[in-house]
């Protein structure tokens, strides 16, 4: 099937020489498209973000976030228009502000299809446009992943902080009201963490307390936070369930198989686990 340009959506009128394109991808910190669908403020902060160079040196700025998963898809983030520019790097310099009125029914619904050429992340929008086609537009306005079923989470410390800031409904009402025990395991060095939810703390409340303090409480990953930092912790710890139970499952049950886990695991000896 012939791929739709990205122009045939455009205004007339439309002038790519006055416009740079945003090609926001992952600052090892955060993946865009999270930010884009959690925190329009957040958002326009990446907007206005100036590097060592005036990058954004044109009327307006054409902004798009990567998928997580595929390189050359991105999700349209709005024209933002370049009101100052400040002469500080490595800062928020430019004051921007959305406008609604140039594509701004396609926000966070338009997919486009590109192939970026080098690492710039902000080019002219003129050398990128011909290559720009549309992928597909959604029904609603992208809120995030949806929640993939209890067996096949797989998700970093990173994800589930953007999950429960949120507070993505799918994931609540499938999480809140399940007891269970969990495995958070580190990706660069297979090292695992074993824990549980159960009493009156359903998975949700314990993941979301993890989201706001990165540790949970626990000894052993404050250490390993302490010894990472933040930045790599939040991307290199990975949760998933291993066992789940309604909220009527017996307290005692749960920790016997949380006990389980650790042998399995040798969460003791080889991990994260103190006791």
């Amino acid at each position: 099937m012939e791929s739709i340009p990205l122009t045939s959506l455009l205004p007339q009128g439309f002038d790519p020489v006055r416009f740079k394109v945003h090609f926001a991808v992952w600052n090892q910190v955060k993946q865009p498209i999270d930010v884009l669908a959690s925190s329009h403020d957040e958002w326009q902060g990446w907007n206005s973000w100036r590097s060592a160079n005036d990058d954004f040196n044109r009327d307006f700025i054409f902004s798009m976030a990567q998928d997580k998963n595929d390189p050359t898809l991105w999700l349209f983030g709005g024209v933002w228009e370049v009101l100052e520019r400040g002469p500080e790097k490595h800062a928020h310099s430019y004051t921007v502000a959305l406008r609604e009125d140039l594509l701004g029914p396609f926000i966070r619904r338009l997919w486009i299809r590109h192939r970026r050429s080098g690492r710039n992340i902000r080019q002219k929008m003129e050398a990128a446009l011909p290559m720009m086609t549309v992928s597909s537009i959604l029904a609603e306005p992208f809120a995030g992943d949806p929640f993939p079923g209890h067996d096949r989470i797989n998700h970093s410390l990173s994800d589930l902080q953007a999950v429960v800031s949120q507070a993505r409904a799918d994931w609540r009402i499938a999480l809140e009201s399940m007891k269970g025990v969990y495995v958070i395991h580190d990706r660069q060095t297979g090292q695992r963490y074993v824990g549980s939810a159960y009493g009156d703390t359903g998975v949700w409340q314990r993941w979301s307390t993890y989201a706001a303090t990165l540790h949970g409480g626990n000894v052993g990953l404050k250490a390993l936070l302490a010894e990472k930092g933040e930045e790599s912790y939040r991307t290199d710890m990975q949760f998933a369930l291993l066992e789940y139970w309604s909220m009527r499952a017996d307290d005692a049950h749960i920790l016997e198989r949380e006990s389980y886990w650790k042998d399995v695991l040798h969460a003791r000896s080889l991990g994260y686990n103190e006791n």
